[in-house]
């Protein structure tokens, strides 16, 4: 079947010495496994449009639960100011990474969306670091383990909320604090803003350092404590570009 779909190449194998397979994130069929023949030809028309992170619509003879044949594709977005950006792409790279594996646990099409107006954002020049901690929460519904950000994940009460702690999943209310980390009540109303936020409308980030990296340590924490995801692009961000 001849079919027309819009997506990101996520990833790609080479096949003999001239083709590749590659897995194309698309709204429609969730990640799907391409033949692109020749593609690696100098020549080649598909040659563009079948290196990774290329966002693009591909005319595919699609092939259900097979590896499907491409036909031809058109650039949609070139992510110019990405590309040019070693941080950028890192970025790129771990966002990809971590909704690829969400992807594998949850084919919700909303996943799609979140991902592709992140990267569009980053590429329009917002915060890298704040737009994936944004995706990060918004995740966190898709893989069954959501902040709890309405009440005491201790004992249910939604009055004299003290702080937010990552090892117990949510807010921490005055009577059942003990030693928790106590968060500025900045950071805890900017995570709510984060999850409930339409990625698509972000026209602009006004956000103190301290607010952007306490967020950023406590979805690290989080993540580690209630996702069992491991991310290895995530780490060399961590170790190399301190995300």
């Amino acid at each position: 079947m001849l079919t027309t779909v819009k997506g990101i190449v996520v990833s790609e194998t080479p096949f003999k010495e001239s083709s590749k397979i590659l897995n194309i994130y698309t709204k429609e069929f969730g990640i799907i496994g391409v033949m692109s023949k020749g593609c690696k030809n100098m020549k080649s028309p598909l040659r563009i449009v079948s290196q990774r992170f290329s966002y693009a619509e591909f005319i595919i003879y699609y092939n259900e639960n097979k590896i499907s044949t491409l036909k031809e594709g058109t650039i949609i977005n070139n992510f110019n100011i990405i590309k040019t950006d070693l941080l950028l792409i890192s970025y790129f790279t771990y966002i990809t990474d971590l909704v690829t594996q969400v992807v594998k646990q949850n084919d919700s099409k909303n996943i799609y969306d979140l991902y592709i107006n992140t990267i569009l954002k980053i590429n329009d020049g917002l915060n890298p670091k704040v737009m994936t901690n944004i995706l990060e929460i918004k995740l966190l519904d898709y893989l069954g383990c959501p902040i709890n950000l309405k009440s005491c994940c201790k004992c249910g009460g939604v009055k004299n909320i003290v702080t937010i702690d990552p090892d117990e999943g949510g807010y921490i209310c005055a009577d059942c604090y003990t030693n928790e980390i106590i968060y500025d009540s900045k950071v805890q109303k900017m995570l709510q803003m984060y999850y409930m936020i339409d990625i698509s409308t972000i026209s602009e980030l006004k956000i103190k350092d301290y607010i952007i990296e306490d967020i950023n340590k406590f979805l690290n924490q989080y993540y580690d404590r209630y996702t069992g995801v491991y991310i290895h692009s995530k780490k060399f961000l961590e170790n190399n570009i301190d995300l």
